[in-house]
């Protein structure tokens, strides 16, 4: 294995996540090609982060398991401003 091979890992292989086919609240597929760009792009981002600040916070010596569980509490906790009222 060369030397680049051996400082390269899967977390640089876009590969190991698929996103989801993006559907309207009704269970339809969005069709429109651009907003499912826009989505596919904040997703990457999103994990790009997540994948940084979880490399980083193992390096300092934390605990996986508990930072993935403040990322799930974290996504828990997103409000949607756009929710229509029952």
């Amino acid at each position: 294995m060369s030397m680049a091979e051996s400082e390269t890992d899967d977390t640089d292989n876009p590969g190991d996540f698929n996103p989801p086919t993006w559907k309207q609240p009704d269970g339809k597929p969005v069709s429109c090609l651009e907003k499912i760009k826009v989505l596919n792009q904040n997703l990457e981002e999103i994990r790009g982060l997540a994948q940084d600040a979880l490399e980083d916070a193992v390096l300092m010596g934390c605990d996986e398991a508990q930072i993935r569980a403040v990322f799930n509490a974290m996504l828990e906790s997103l409000k949607n401003p756009y929710r229509k009222p029952k």
